[in-house]
C-alpha cells in the first residue's frame, strides 16, 4: 500500500500491526532515517538491542536471499517481537522480497530503507502493491510543512517562536529533516528557556550563519530578470553541493507564490492583502522584491515559467542527463526573458 505523505509521520510512529515489511525512500536521507528509527521504536524500546533488532544491506541479501525470511523468522532470545533493518535498499531487491511477502514467516517489521527512488521503480511497485507491505515517500520538507516541523521541535523544548522567525527558518531550513533539527534543538540552546520567545534576531544569529540563503537570492534574482546574480548565486549554489533538482524546486516554489499572489490580485484583490494571505508570512527580506515581481509578472507569463521549470526537473532526472547544464540554461532563459529585467 502507497501511505499519504500527510499520514507519513503518524504512520511510521504507530504502524498497522498487519504490515509485516516498509519501504521508506526519497530524497530526503534525514527524514528517512528519522521515519525510521520511529518505526523501530515502535516495536523496540531500546534502539541498541542486538537480540530484537538485525541490521542487513542490499548487498548481502543480493547474495543471500534467504537472509530475509531467516531473520524475520528468528527468535530473540530474551523475547518479544523482532525488527530487520535494511540498507540501501534497490531494486534487485525486489523479487525477493515479494516472494517472501506472498508466504511470510514469522512476525519481525522488517524497515527497507531505500535512496531517491523513481516512480518505476520495481521495488516501489511490490510495496505500493502488496497488502502486507507499505511505501512511505520521504520528501523534503516544504513551506507546508516545515512551519509545523519547525513549532513542534521548538514547543518541545519549552520555547515559542514569532512569525518572523518562523518565517526566517522556513527560507534558510528544510533541504534535510536531520540537519533541520540539529539547526533548530542549537536554536533552543541558544535561547535558552524562561527568555521569552524566539525572536528574528535570535535566529539569524543562530542558523543565519551555517544554513543556506542561496536558494533564496538566487530565485529572486530569476525572477527579477538579475543575470549577473543569477550567475553569482548559481555558481554559490553549486559550490554549497546543491543539485540541479534542488535548484530548481527552489525557483518553482518561488513562482508558485508569484502566481498564486498574482492571480488574487488580477481578480481584483490588493496586493497587500493577497500577500497577507501566504503562510508562512512572507520573510520582510524578500518582501519589496516580490511586490515587484507581481506587479510585472502577468500570470500566463508566471505559467509559462512553471512549466519550463517542471519540464527542465523531469529531464534532469533521466539517466546521463547533464543536469547542471539543463538548470542553468532553463533559469537563464527565464532570467532573460523576465518582464522585470532592466534593458
Amino acid at each position: 500500500m502507497k501511505i499519504l505523505p500527510a499520514k507519513a509521520d503518524a504512520f511510521s510512529k504507530s504502524p498497522d500491526s498487519f504490515i509485516r515489511a516498509i519501504l521508506l525512500y526519497g530524497p530526503d536521507e534525514g527524514l528517512v532515517q528519522e521515519r525510521s528509527k520511529n518505526l523501530l521504536l515502535s516495536v523496540v524500546d531500546d534502539p541498541l538491542d542486538p537480540f530484537r533488532i538485525v541490521d542487513l544491506d542490499n548487498d548481502q541479501l543480493k547474495k543471500q536471499p534467504a537472509l530475509l525470511s531467516d531473520e524475520a523468522a528468528a527468535i530473540s532470545m530474551m523475547g518479544g517481537r523482532r525488527v530487520v533493518k535494511v540498507r540501501s535498499a534497490g531494486d534487485a531487491l525486489a523479487p525477493y522480497i515479494k516472494d517472501f511477502l506472498q508466504v511470510p514467516v514469522g512476525d519481525a517489521l522488517i524497515i527497507f530503507e531505500g535512496g531517491d527512488l523513481p516512480a518505476r521503480s520495481k521495488l516501489r511497485k511490490v510495496f505500493e502493491a502488496e497488502k502486507l507491505a507499505a511505501a512511505v515517500a520521504c520528501y523534503k520538507d516544504d513551506e507546508k510543512s516545515l512551519p509545523s516541523v519547525i513549532r513542534q521541535t521548538i514547543e518541545k523544548e519549552g520555547l515559542s517562536i514569532s512569525n518572523d522567525a518562523l518565517g526566517f527558518l522556513v527560507t534558510n531550513l528544510g533541504t534535510d529533516r536531520r540537519l533541520t533539527r540539529r539547526e533548530l534543538h542549537k536554536l533552543c540552546l541558544y535561547k535558552g528557556k524562561n527568555s521569552g520567545p524566539i525572536e528574528l534576531e535570535d535566529a539569524k544569529a543562530c542558523v543565519g550563519d551555517t544554513a543556506t540563503l542561496t536558494l533564496d537570492d538566487l530565485a529572486i534574482s530569476v525572477a527579477m530578470g538579475n543575470i549577473q546574480n543569477l550567475e553569482k548565486y548559481l555558481l554559490r549554489a553549486q559550490q554549497e553541493s546543491q543539485n540541479a533538482v534542488t535548484i530548481l524546486r527552489a525557483v518553482s516554489r518561488h513562482f508558485q507564490k508569484l502566481h498564486m499572489i498574482s492571480g488574487l490580485v488580477s481578480q481584483g484583490t490588493p496586493l497587500d492583502k493577497a500577500i497577507g494571505t501566504l503562510r508562512p508570512p512572507l520573510f520582510w527580506k524578500v518582501a519589496e522584491p516580490f511586490k515587484a515581481q507581481v506587479r510585472k509578472w502577468s500570470p500566463k507569463a508566471l505559467a509559462t515559467a512553471l512549466t519550463m521549470l517542471m519540464e527542465t526537473e523531469a529531464n534532469c532526472k533521466k539517466t546521463g542527463s547533464p543536469a547542471e547544464t539543463l538548470c542553468a540554461r532553463t533559469l537563464l532563459e527565464i532570467t532573460a526573458k523576465a518582464p522585470t529585467r532592466v534593458r
